[in-house]
């Protein structure tokens, strides 16, 4: 039987959701940044940003997921050397210590170090040597995990932090050999996350605050609550079709803080509304049943790890970002995936995609889950 051509086996619709969202990225930020002082540049470079994602995940497509396997050790090694970098020669903005200076070049580590994560740990919980086959066997994943999780959190980080934590938890759904084992680590998990939101040596003073503005935005509203309370009144005028494109009052005169970023989806909801959110969650869904279609037809236990981590890393982006804009999630300050201003966010969503459609091209060379 002759293998298909690659262009017969491509997950179109991936491509296709992953661009048109990074467009529809450029056109929001463009508005978020029409009248904010030294954004000028914005929206050019995070066009130089979606070309060199673009050209990142075309070459990401082409090789071989199975490299990054044999290479898990050395990219968890950069990885960490990385995030452990900021906390030597980082430089601190909006009260936290993210980024590093590669000359002319400004990075935040910590969004390359969840896909390097992901592919590193999907290699340990897929190495055929050492199976997951008992809670015990799960202490080097949870430690591999466990010290990007402590450097992120040093910065701080907590959102990225989280993503780290879900990425492990939606591999390990599939990787544990029953529900029960599953349950058993989720358990564990909610344990260790209320020792830590109750406890005062991993929660800082203004990550206590948001969560307590969360439950009641009222509480601090000139304060930690005012974020919460501009994005509300922002996407609720918009009602259903919007005030029009560059015409929020909200965003345009300055209401709504960091709308170019964490809130973005403030401007889509004021300024396109109702209409124009749903434009974006279909575009969303239509990436996330391309992402499903990958985890199901992987053809072995490392692509199917991978891909469920980096569909598990997306989803609790969107899921996170706009809850928090909402107010339904509390605010931890994630990017919306492919449409928030930042490089860093843009071309490393852009390479996960690219190692997805890796997976998805390979799946019709090997039985399902062999290693």
């Amino acid at each position: 039987m002759l293998e298909r051509p690659w262009y017969k086996k491509l997950n179109y619709p991936l491509v296709l959701a992953a661009l048109a969202l990074s467009a529809y990225g450029v056109v929001i930020i463009k508005s978020a940044t029409l009248h904010a002082a030294g954004a000028r540049g914005d929206v050019q470079h995070q066009i130089a940003y979606l070309i060199f994602g673009a050209v990142a995940m075309l070459v990401l497509t082409f090789v071989d997921y199975h490299l990054w396997q044999k290479l898990a050790w050395p990219l968890y090694i950069v990885d960490v050397a990385m995030l452990a970098l900021v906390a030597l020669v980082g430089h601190s903005a909006l009260g936290a210590q993210r980024w590093i200076s590669l000359g002319p070049i400004v990075f935040q580590p910590s969004e390359p170090a969840k896909l390097l994560t992901t592919l590193s740990v999907a290699a340990i919980l897929a190495n055929p040597k050492r199976p997951v086959t008992r809670l015990r066997d799960l202490v080097v994943p949870i430690i591999a995990v466990a010290i990007p999780v402590a450097l992120v959190i040093k910065q701080p980080d907590l959102g990225t932090a989280l993503v780290l934590i879900v990425i492990l938890s939606a591999m390990l759904f599939f990787a544990l050999p029953n529900f029960a084992h599953f349950l058993a680590y989720a358990a564990g998990l909610g344990a260790a996350g209320a020792f830590a939101v109750s406890s005062r040596l991993f929660l800082k003073g203004y990550q206590r605050q948001r969560l307590f503005v969360f439950l009641n935005p009222k509480l601090d509203p000139q304060g930690a609550g005012w974020s919460l309370i501009q994005a509300k009144i922002a996407v609720g005028s918009g009602e259903l079709t919007g005030k029009g494109l560059y015409q929020g009052t909200q965003i345009q005169l300055g209401f709504v803080p960091e709308h170019a970023t964490d809130f973005i989806f403030t401007v889509i909801g004021e300024e396109l509304g109702f209409l124009g959110a749903l434009a974006l969650l279909g575009l969303y869904a239509l990436l996330f049943g391309a992402g499903m279609a990958v985890i199901a037809t992987a053809r072995d236990t490392f692509g199917l790890y991978v891909a469920a981590g980096i569909v598990a890393m997306l989803a609790f982006h969107v899921l996170v970002n706009i809850g928090m804009t909402l107010g339904i999630m509390p605010i931890t300050g994630i990017p919306l995936p492919f449409i928030s201003y930042g490089g860093s966010s843009l071309v490393t969503c852009l390479m996960a995609v690219g190692v997805l459609l890796n997976i998805h091209l390979q799946r019709d060379k090997l039985s399902f889950l062999t290693s």
